[in-house]
């Protein structure tokens, strides 16, 4: 996987863990938390997928 697959990936995994955090103390800032938690998700996919369509091109 490239490194900014991992790092987008790890980004996702602590966002999410602060949402959790921030929902279980019943503030509204873990709302702002899924959203970077998605938005880091789907660099991790996006990343990950344009490796994954260079590598097969070259062979």
């Amino acid at each position: 996987m490239p490194r900014l697959a991992l790092y987008s990936l790890a980004v996702c995994v602590l966002a999410v863990a602060a949402a959790v955090v921030s929902f279980v103390q019943g503030s509204w800032l873990g709302v702002v938390w899924v959203l970077l938690a998605g938005l880091t998700s789907n660099m991790t996919w996006y990343y990950a997928r344009r490796e994954r369509i260079r590598r097969s091109v070259r062979g």
